[in-house]
């Protein structure tokens, strides 16, 4: 084995590789947020007693959760805008990012709301809340505290799968490590450092959140 290892011409780009990773954390973020009101709506569908809220709610999940993403990003790019539905790149990335994200949190949120004691419930119809107030103020902060867990690993997971974006040109991490890649021929080299940025990245939003668990985790 002759091979000569040159991170050189990789650490000269190191600006795009910064800006990359800015625009992927940026998209996982948005989507994620997204998300979260998605999948919300579509868990108080899924147990709702309304059988066509719940149809509703379940035929989404069920269309996203078995469909490759990399299908639903060239999909919502290329086939969108001939339905009239014009999206720039960012946008139907995050537009496609949050619809998937929206489909698995509704299962976590689903089983948050499910574990949520019935007796907090009649306690606040019993200080006279209506139904919308007793979930917006109690239910609903509740069943947060308790999927945090879940829901800090799907924005690892959603973080991860920022790097589908280069195959429509977004330029972020892996769209620029790829234009490095071509540029210099340094293939080993590219790839191991994006591999750990990635991996140093993730490990730093994993402790972020743990101590956001522990901050606010419900004693116990």
């Amino acid at each position: 084995m002759n091979y000569n290892f040159n991170f050189n011409v990789v650490w000269r780009d190191w600006d795009l590789l910064a800006s990359g990773l800015a625009l992927g954390l940026f998209l996982a973020v948005v989507s994620i947020a997204i998300g979260c009101v998605l999948g919300l709506i579509s868990a108080f569908g899924m147990v709702s007693r309304h059988r066509p809220l719940r149809w509703l709610a379940l035929g989404y999940v069920s269309a996203i959760r078995n469909t490759p993403i990399l299908v639903l990003i060239l999909f919502t790019y290329f086939a969108l805008p001939q339905l009239g539905f014009a999206l720039d790149k960012i946008q139907s990335f995050i537009f496609t990012l949050a619809i998937y994200a929206g489909a698995y949190l509704a299962e976590v949120f689903r089983g948050g709301l499910l574990a949520i004691p019935k007796g907090l419930r009649e306690g606040g119809l019993s200080i006279g809340l209506t139904e919308t107030q007793i979930k917006a103020y109690i239910i609903v902060p509740v069943m947060m505290r308790n999927v945090l867990p879940s829901l800090s690993n799907n924005f690892i997971s959603l973080f991860k799968d920022t790097s589908l974006a280069a195959a429509i040109a977004v330029p972020e991490l892996t769209f620029y490590a790829r234009k490095i890649n071509v540029e210099t021929f340094r293939v080993i080299e590219t790839w191991m450092v994006t591999s750990l940025i990635y991996v140093f990245t993730c490990y730093l939003i994993a402790n972020l959140l743990r101590r956001l668990e522990t901050r606010i985790a419900l004693p116990r």
